[in-house]
């Protein structure tokens, strides 16, 4: 595992402590602590870690509202640390957005799986919305074609394969003629910069 940031929200200090010796000694950074949500939102945010490793049950604004917050954000993955094993604690931090939880008191051999998964659970679901996007663009792209099928049918009692080919002609017809005039400004822009060395290597030196 490479070395992470991470933020850890717990109202004890004990806790904090604790879960800060053990995430240093495997190499990783404590960027921030503190022991309430909403400060915990606030140095996520600003601090932009890889992980946040968050108490349940806080003064001001509690674990799983905060985890929530930071989830819908999609500001970084979330830890949730719990005295209790309790079913509705559990379906309540699923339902925040929480990808891994852990039974106080937390060692070392529990932490760090949690972190992989926790982790892994995060990435997958980024590649996940990232292909969504991509499928959404691709639907959005085909809508556009579509519609400029139809009036082009319409307006020039074309066929739809007709209608393609032409859309298709006037595109690369477009991309053609951008790509002519970058490289002709370009090439305007090279003769200029070359005549304007050629003028200074000629002129006589005031030595």
């Amino acid at each position: 595992m490479s070395k992470l940031k991470i933020v850890i929200a717990d109202n004890e200090s004990i806790i904090r402590m604790d879960l800060k010796e053990m995430l240093e000694e495997a190499g990783h950074e404590v960027v921030g602590e503190c022991f309430n949500g909403l400060k915990a939102i606030e140095l996520t945010q600003r601090l932009k870690p890889d992980l946040v490793i968050m108490d349940i049950k806080m003064p001001e604004m509690d674990g799983i509202t905060a985890a929530k917050r930071i989830s819908d954000q999609k500001l970084a993955p979330v830890i949730l640390l719990t005295a209790f094993s309790q079913k509705d604690i559990v379906e309540k931090a699923k339902n925040s957005g929480v990808l891994a939880y852990l039974v106080k008191p937390i060692k070392p051999s529990n932490l760090f799986p949690a972190i992989e998964i926790a982790l892994s659970r995060f990435n997958e679901i980024k590649q996940l919305e990232s292909e969504l996007d991509d499928i959404k663009n691709s639907l959005e792209m085909r809508k556009l074609l579509d519609r400029a099928k139809g009036i082009l049918m319409d307006a020039y009692n074309l066929s739809e394969s007709e209608a393609y080919r032409r859309i298709q002609k006037y595109s690369m017809a477009k991309r053609k003629t951008i790509k002519k005039k970058s490289n002709t400004r370009l090439d305007r822009k090279s003769t200029r910069l070359n005549s304007s060395h050629m003028s200074e290597s000629r002129m006589p030196s005031s030595a």
